[in-house]
């Protein structure tokens, strides 16, 4: 008997001795507050307990050797401790912030989003469509941000004092190298994609990632929606053309059609020509062709196991002829243009192991675009290719870093041909690039973004290198600061590479503060910055040609304040935004004698612009005003250059859309409603009359309104989706 007692007591002992073992400790943030109510337990236990109003927690065990603790509470990272469990006594714990949240800081300077997905968006991408100004052009309703300043002759984005060219565009990370359609003097340009297709938007308008290259002044990220939500047709019918729109989805597996479960096609198809316009209402030019245009679209997309497969094709074909008025040719200066445009890219994204994810894309460009002006005949050809491959590596919520390389091929070919001279003209251009960049989280109020971008120009024997660093910190439940700095390099644009290819590349760095606040659908923010050019190409003639004398001998500085208030629940039913920019610059560069501020910079710009929808009515009215102080212009009458301005851009811009019924939309427009007289500059004289003076005219728009009246039908699965959100 006392054997089986002694017996027992050996065998149970161990567990007596276990049922001792005792886990304590405090769970604090980092700034040293106690976290009441924290789960501290041992994994694959039932042991455990929550924390006291101190912090303080403390649970006996039976677990043996080494375990895994595991302390969270929500809104912190999870802690985990793997050690032997008599070690787990008078522990000292600390959680930090979760930055995995929508309340966690993100990097802002020089950045506008606009998409459903972005934490932050300055512009929806029903914008780019809705705003009164634009006419369903992205460039139209990007051009009401602060940054922008207002060429209303030329149509392509100027930002913060850089020329139209500094703009580089991409459509799902991937280089457009024609984004506009080509036009000839006083004649605004578009933008060549419907803006239909596209559901995100990021504008850049200084201090942009690592990842993107050759712009001096900004980048414009377009990216296609992944999967639309079900099939429909869109039918537009317009004062100047019409349109028709197909989604079709493959959801289902079918035996016929089982390679495409998961995929779905959209297309675009739009004809535009201005002659039953113009004839109703002339405007100041001579047309003998008025502009005509054909276009079409379309995103294919595959899913493949955990990836996603989009293919992205455009093409489009535009012509016209005129004579413009010139002041030095009394029969004035013909002028007839066609041009054919193919872009397609194709794009691959997949979430491998262990938190990697694969982007590999290229696109291919073709242009071919036949000019003539009075006798001279010119035709440009071009081939384009950009090739991207990318890896993200998740560490963490707080560690992600981007490692690519890249390579951009063009093939640029002209020919020049007139009675007394021909010419042929062209250049390869290879550029190759590696880039990597870290995304770096301390807690939910501090950011930092460090990358570096290293380019090889095969054409100039040339390597660069361009570091770049963005920080933000989070001010307020709200608010936010932020700081960025980048260094950015650029080739000179076809127009000097046909002539030389003995340059460098032209270079600038960027400065930016940014303060932030976004809170009750209100926006708001305030942007100081700097930027410093250096090695800007310049030339000895009025227009480079092959005789001109080029060089890196440029600089110029541009400076100033941008400003962005968005409000959309103040006023009932009432979403509008108001932006101001204010700008100092000079620069030499191109055929400049001097430095000073270029005939495309508006020292001071405004921009407004409201939606009101009016329920009675079923009716969203549209209201947009640009302002944009006086331009540079050289009087030939007085010494000096670019010493005079214009006066001021003034216009009012109105629209309305009427939903007939639920998926039936009718729609005016009027820009420039007031008719404002503006004036984008002056043409001189090439010689002096008897008096000595030089002779000029005003170069005016070659309308000072226009009018545009549509129709819009959309047929959906649901019988509910209509068009408003096209408009």
């Amino acid at each position: 008997m006392k054997i089986s007692v002694f017996a027992f007591l050996f065998i149970i002992f161990p567990s007596l001795l276990l049922a001792q073992a005792t886990v304590s400790g405090t769970v604090t943030d980092t700034n040293g507050k106690p976290i009441s109510g924290a789960n501290v337990y041992l994994e694959g236990s039932y042991d455990g307990t929550s924390s006291d109003d101190n912090g303080k927690f403390s649970f006996e065990t039976s677990e043996v050797g080494t375990q895994t603790l595991t302390v969270s509470y929500v809104s912190f990272e999870p802690f985990k401790m793997i050690d032997v469990v008599s070690k787990m006594k008078n522990l000292k714990i600390v959680l930090r912030e979760d930055v995995n949240s929508l309340e966690t800081v993100t990097i802002s300077a020089g950045s506008f989003s606009a998409g459903d997905n972005s934490k932050i968006s300055a512009l929806k991408p029903l914008d780019i469509v809705t705003t009164a100004s634009a006419l369903g052009d992205f460039v139209g309703a990007l051009q009401t941000l602060p940054g922008t300043t207002t060429v209303a002759e030329d149509g392509r984005l100027f930002v913060r004092g850089g020329d139209a060219g500094e703009t580089q565009i991409f459509i799902d990370g991937i280089r457009v190298f024609t984004p506009y359609s080509p036009t000839t003097d006083n004649i605004p340009t578009r933008g060549r994609y419907s803006p239909f297709l596209f559901d995100g938007i990021t504008f850049s308008t200084g201090g942009y990632s690592a990842e993107y290259g050759q712009a001096l002044s900004s980048v414009l990220l377009l990216n296609t929606i992944d999967e639309p939500i079900q099939e429909k047709t869109d039918i537009a019918i317009m004062s100047v053309g019409g349109g028709l729109g197909h989604t079709k989805k493959w959801d289902s597996p079918s035996p016929k059609a089982s390679w495409n479960k998961g995929s779905s096609l959209s297309l675009n198809a739009s004809y535009i020509n201005l002659a039953p316009y113009i004839a109703i209402l002339p405007d100041r030019n001579d047309w003998h062709k008025p502009f005509e245009t054909a276009s079409g679209e379309a995103v294919f997309r595959q899913k493949i196991g955990d990836g996603l497969l989009k293919i992205y094709g455009a093409f489009d074909t535009s012509n016209f002829a005129l004579t413009q008025e010139d002041i030095n040719k009394s029969e004035g200066l013909a002028f007839k243009l066609n041009n054919q445009n193919f872009y397609t890219n194709a794009s691959y994204s997949e979430m491998l192991n262990d938190d990697w994810t694969l982007f590999a894309g290229g696109s291919y460009t073709y242009g071919n675009t036949k000019v003539g002006i009075d006798e001279a005949d010119i035709k440009d050809v071009e081939n384009s290719a950009h090739f991207k491959l990318k890896l993200r590596k998740r560490f963490s919520n707080r560690f992600k870093l981007n490692i690519g390389a890249e390579q951009f091929l063009t093939d640029f070919n002209e020919n020049y041909d007139e009675p007394n001279f021909a010419a042929k003209l062209g250049f390869n251009n290879n550029i190759s690039a590696a880039f990597t960049e870290a995304d770096i989280i301390f807690s939910r109020k501090l950011a930092l973004k460090l990358g570096i971008r290293g380019e090889y120009s095969e054409l100039f024997k040339e390597f660069t290198v361009s570091p770049r660093v963005s920080f933000a910190y989070k001010t307020g439940k709200s608010s936010q600061l932020s700081l960025a700095y980048g260094d950015f390099f650029q080739q000179p644009e076809n127009e000097v590479l046909k002539f030389t290819n003995n340059l460098e590349a032209q270079h600038t760095q960027h400065y930016i503060l940014n303060y932030q606040y976004s809170a009750n659908n209100r926006i708001f923010r305030a942007e100081f910055y700097r930027k410093q050019y250096s090695n800007l190409v310049t030339y000895n003639d009025a227009m480079p040609d092959a005789n001109s004398l080029f060089s890196n001998n440029g600089d110029g500085y541009a400076q100033g304040l941008d400003l962005f208030w968005r409000d959309d629940e103040s006023i009932k039913n009432v979403d509008y935004w108001v932006s101001y920019s204010y700008l100092d610059t000079e620069r030499k560069y191109k055929n400049f004698p001097i430095e000073a501020t270029p005939n495309f910079a508006n020292t001071h710009n405004l921009s407004v612009v409201a939606k009101y929808w009016i329920e009675d009515w079923k009716s969203q009215i549209g209201f947009s005003y640009q302002y944009g102080s006086g331009r540079t212009y050289t009087d030939l009458n007085e010494p000096g250059f670019l010493q005079n301005k214009t006066r001021g851009y003034n216009s009012v811009s109105l629209n309305w859309a009427y939903l007939l019924s639920q998926q039936k939309i009718l729609y005016f427009s009027i820009n420039n409603a007031f008719a404002f007289k503006n004036v984008n500059g002056y043409q001189y004289a090439n010689t002096p009359d008897a008096g000595g003076n030089f002779n000029r005219r005003e170069l005016r728009p070659a309308a000072d309104q226009f009018f545009f009246v549509g129709f819009f039908w959309t047929i959906s699965t649901d019988g509910k989706d209509n068009q408003l959100d096209n408009l």
